[in-house]
């Protein structure tokens, strides 16, 4: 059970970096809306998460979280402990949101049914630690999160979950870095906040946010491109030929980076993974909304990510995405 959470900022208070808190902004943004009613406790709930996987990561040798727990989870993956506890936390906060109906998670084969009274009209899909095996190595990772809304007739089940990412109302990640941020996405609006520790508020420090047109990075695994189709290949060298690479190997923390800066992030199928490596649901699917809500896009290299009809809860995918002429560029080179 999680001990602490946000310290909620006042309507007409400003926090103490001088900025709208994050808790003003939903109140602002959501409580109004009657298609978005209810939104504001998810968000809340989802940023008093971050707060607690936030003093995890920070203390993380010294909570003896660090390391595997022997288990092996649906992805066939070693579980890492800080895995499961921030799976644990996230399920926990988002369940007691009073909002939320059922909760899919990288982490959990089963999704997790909190209830299907007339407020509990939300749908979330996560991936609660991105990039864990880089816990032990201190490089940033974080937590991302699609959100969906089901109708109140609608039964909550699986099979409720298997929907296509352009349904999604909203969608969310954190980066657990240098500094713990929190991005928050709804149609039209992509909006930046930074955990303020002192105070535990998150403070919006990037408004607005839109990737940039120009385009100065691409992120990929290049070790990985003797074993790409040869099409592919050609689209790699054509953005090493005139781009940096910066990659960290933390989906979250290279996307995170683009979206400020300008960038492509590239996982695209291969030989050997032909249906790709990352979640659908869990990672594209929310990225994806992210991004093409900051006027970027999303792709298998094929199709367009949020037009993807799931089969299946835990079903890998192709990913490319950041600048949208870039990302085009990329798809026609593919397809050509």
């Amino acid at each position: 059970m999680i001990k602490f959470g946000i310290k909620k900022g006042c309507d007409g208070v400003s926090s103490p970096a001088g900025g709208k808190t994050l808790e003003q902004f939903v109140k602002s943004s959501f409580d109004n809306n009657p298609g978005l009613l209810g939104l504001g406790s998810v968000i809340s709930s989802i940023a008093e998460g971050a707060i607690h996987v936030h003093s995890q990561v920070q203390s993380a040798a010294l909570a003896d979280v660090l390391g595997e727990t022997g288990e092996t989870n649906v992805q066939g993956e070693i579980v890492q402990r800080l895995d499961k506890s921030s799976s644990d936390t996230f399920v926990d906060v988002l369940v007691k949101s009073g909002r939320v109906a059922v909760i899919g998670c990288e982490e959990i084969e089963e999704p997790v049914v909190a209830g299907s009274n007339e407020d509990q009209v939300y749908m979330v899909l996560m991936d609660p630690l991105d990039g864990s095996s880089n816990i032990d190595v201190a490089v940033s990772i974080g937590s991302i999160f699609g959100i969906w809304r089901r109708g109140v007739s609608e039964s909550v089940d699986q099979n409720s979950l298997l929907k296509p990412g352009s349904e999604q109302v909203a969608a969310a990640y954190v980066v657990y870095g240098s500094s713990t941020v929190m991005v928050v996405a709804t149609i039209g609006s992509v909006q930046g906040f930074t955990l303020d520790v002192e105070s535990g508020t998150f403070v919006m420090t990037h408004p607005d946010l839109s990737i940039p047109s120009g385009c100065p990075y691409y992120s990929t695994n290049e070790g990985n491109f003797n074993n790409l189709e040869e099409s592919t290949q050609r689209a790699i060298t054509s953005l090493r030929d005139d781009l940096s690479l910066r990659y960290v190997g933390s989906l979250v923390a290279d996307f995170h980076r683009n979206l400020l800066k300008g960038g492509i992030f590239l996982y695209p199928a291969d030989k050997s993974r032909p249906s790709g490596r990352l979640r659908l649901m869990y990672e594209a699917n929310p990225l994806g909304f992210v991004a093409e809500q900051a006027g970027g896009a999303a792709s298998t290299g094929t199709i367009r990510i949020l037009d993807i009809i799931p089969d299946e809860l835990h079903q890998r995918t192709p990913l490319i995405l950041g600048n949208k002429e870039v990302v085009e560029k990329v798809v026609k080179t593919i397809g050509g």
